[in-house]
């Protein structure tokens, strides 16, 4: 890899334009500047549009690809059918960058020889992210994780995610690997064959990705389209049964038992209601893995206590005090 590697910045853009100028400037001053910038408006119908063609004519890096419709993927797919960047990472528009996180997520990828560097996120509201100090400064040393151990994190919840963004990505690794279109979770659904070509993954704690909570979100809200996290979840318990890999088979279940109590409890919550045949199949999943996964002494406490309310039945389960499924991440 060059000394001073492209980095193509992907930006899909739908209906953002009260926080896109926002995101935009914090890509636009990052510390690190040897970049390219791919804004891609995916059909906005307010002035996002306009915004991304504004910044274009005031930053040369910046290039907008004006499409129709087709959601985050589609967004995600064009961009990365157009990069020419040794490497490559992700930021939604609503979101922002510590001034610093490109230059620091490179330098963690060089340094440890990682296919993907990961930083910490920070949620915010509205203003600007609570940064903790300068995180150059960190004498936290980077988490190294090899390949096995990378899969069996995301999986098991522990320390990894399989977010998109807030990370720096090799972008060889998507060379024949792109988001599938129309399908929420669709960071999960590519996780692991990403992962699959990535001999080392590092990750640093300090929080370099400002994340926007916002009421109008697709992952602040219920929808029974966000039962496609159970489809993925379950392809991927199929492959690893066929694949005979015990290992990741059971880190699997254990993401498969998050998504069946996540969807669970948000159904029941949603007041428009409707859901029975979709809480019917999370409940029927539930009681189809509980009992191995509370054997299993890498399955994350949060799960354990969700297994421990169900054998007080369905009812108690959904209605216990301080069940709280955060959707994100």
């Amino acid at each position: 890899m060059n000394e001073n590697p492209l980095i193509s910045v992907i930006v899909p853009v739908y209906n953002v334009e009260t926080y896109l100028d926002q995101c935009l400037e914090s890509i636009v001053n990052q510390s690190y500047g040897h970049l390219e910038i791919l804004v891609v408006d995916d059909g906005s119908t307010d002035n996002s549009g306009m915004i991304c063609d504004r910044w274009a004519g005031q930053d040369e890096r910046i290039r907008v690809i004006h499409q129709p419709n087709g959601g985050l993927s589609a967004a995600r797919n064009t961009a990365l059918d157009a990069m020419q960047g040794e490497l490559v990472t992700m930021v939604d528009s609503d979101d922002v960058l510590h001034p610093m996180a490109l230059s620091i997520l490179l330098s963690t990828l060089t340094s440890h020889q990682a296919d993907i560097a990961v930083g910490g996120y920070t949620p915010f509201h509205d203003g600007v992210p609570q940064w903790n100090g300068d995180p150059a400064g960190s004498e936290t040393a980077p988490q190294c994780y090899g390949q096995d151990q990378a899969i069996l994190a995301v999986f098991y919840q522990q320390g990894l995610t399989h977010s998109a963004w807030g990370r720096l990505y090799r972008a060889s690794l998507f060379q024949d690997i792109r988001y599938p279109v129309g399908l929420y979770y669709e960071d999960l659904a590519i996780i692991y064959p990403l992962l699959l070509k990535c001999s080392r993954v590092a990750r640093i704690n300090e929080p370099l990705y400002g994340y926007r909570q916002r009421e109008n979100s697709i992952l602040e809200k219920f929808s029974p389209k966000r039962a496609a996290v159970l489809d993925i979840a379950e392809e991927l318990e199929r492959r690893m049964l066929q694949e005979n890999n015990a290992s990741y088979l059971k880190a699997v279940r254990s993401r498969l038992l998050s998504a069946y109590f996540n969807i669970l409890l948000l159904s029941h919550r949603d007041k428009g209601g409707g859901h029975k045949p979709l809480q019917d199949r999370c409940w029927t999943g539930i009681k189809r893995l509980r009992h191995d996964c509370l054997l299993d002494p890498k399955v994350r406490n949060k799960n354990k206590m969700g297994i421990m309310a169900s054998y007080a039945g369905r009812w108690f389960l959904c209605n216990v005090p301080g069940r709280n499924y955060h959707p994100k991440p």
